[in-house]
């Protein structure tokens, strides 16, 4: 079968929309007709960095129809509405990557072992979330990704309680849904940290009670300000060396004593190779500093997020607030690069 796929080619460069191959798939794989992609900044890192196989396939969230399926599959069906989505169903020890479905480009082996950037994909089941057909086919796709790693980081892996006080660094797609969270959550107050005053104002929408422009305010001490000892929990949405380095001392210390615990300090965006670290937040204050990777469980956490959409807790259409096509999509990825997309934008096709 003949499709259409953004992709990725050399490093730096701009995407090549053109005629994919797509064969019927494996025995643990699906082929799926795409509806819509959310485009992250996950992505950006990818096209620019220089270890990334090519030729490859893009995108890891978005909204589809299963149109065939492989032997072994049994939780899908051809014609079920899905997710494709970058964290397995099931958990898997470590960090396993499948191998790439049947795709090929000009008679090559096309890289990548999920793609939403195209009108088809083959993938591998475990990547592929079932959802029910009364869920709008476009604005879904970013539970896939951008809502699944900022509300997950906050629902699950800080597991953040009311009135327990939460800032949140970088507020694009990522940090508007940790914002979104921590406001169904009943958090206390929520700070958000960004440079562009319109993505503040904008994150107010979504449960912020405080923002800080860190090219006007030193951000540490704004948050200690706001919160007295500083915040219980700090997300790092943007992956930033000095977004690594700011989450740390923004949460509140603690001291000697087995219960005398300081706050927590999340890594949620794509970091660098390195950064530096006072070890004394780790000793003297008990501070904890840990990274979250997708934590959610998708066949439970996809269909929660849904129906908070429908229920109007987590408004997706207001979150999504660009829209392009496929061969918009080195347009799409300029306007997210330079700052130029509030929330999330999407493809549809």
């Amino acid at each position: 079968m003949k499709s259409r796929a953004a992709i990725h080619t050399n490093t730096g460069q701009p995407l090549t929309v053109d005629t994919i191959e797509i064969s019927s798939p494996k025995e643990n794989y699906v082929n799926v007709k795409m509806l819509s992609s959310g485009i992250c900044h996950s992505q950006l890192h990818q096209m620019e960095n220089p270890e990334f196989p090519t030729p490859a396939m893009l995108g890891h969230e978005g909204t589809g129809i299963v149109t065939e399926i492989g032997k072994n599959v049994s939780h899908l069906k051809e014609g079920d509405l899905t997710i494709v989505t970058w964290v397995p169903r099931d958990p898997i020890v470590g960090r396993w990557v499948p191998e790439p479905g049947n795709m090929t480009w000009n008679e090559i082996p096309l890289k990548g072992p999920q793609a939403t950037w195209c009108e088809d994909v083959s993938v591998w089941s475990g990547y592929v979330v079932k959802i029910d057909d009364d869920n709008p086919k476009d604005i879904s796709s970013i539970v896939g990704c951008a809502i699944l790693t900022g509300a997950g980081a906050v629902l699950n892996t800080a597991k953040v309680r009311p009135n327990e006080s939460v800032a949140v660094y970088g507020v694009g797609g990522v940090g508007i849904s940790s914002i979104k969270m921590a406001s169904i959550l009943e958090a206390y107050p929520i700070i958000a940290v960004d440079i562009d005053d319109s993505k503040l104002e904008f994150s107010k929408k979504f449960g912020a009670t405080h923002t800080v422009n860190s090219l006007k305010t030193d951000p540490i001490e704004a948050i200690h300000e706001i919160t007295s000892v500083g915040a219980d929990y700090a997300f790092d949405a943007i992956g930033l060396k000095i977004t690594n380095e700011q989450i740390l001392p923004s949460v509140r210390g603690g001291g000697p004593g087995a219960d005398n615990i300081g706050g927590m300090a999340v890594m949620i965006g794509m970091p660098g190779k390195e950064m530096t670290v006072d070890p004394s937040h780790f000793m003297f204050h008990q501070r904890q500093y840990r990274g979250s990777l997708g934590a959610t469980y998708p066949d439970k956490d996809f269909n929660m997020f849904l129906r908070w959409h429908k229920e109007g807790k987590f408004p997706l259409e207001e979150l999504v607030t660009k829209r392009y096509k496929l061969d918009q999509i080195n347009e799409a990825c300029d306007d997210l690069k330079n700052g130029k997309i509030l929330g999330r934008a999407i493809m549809e096709y």
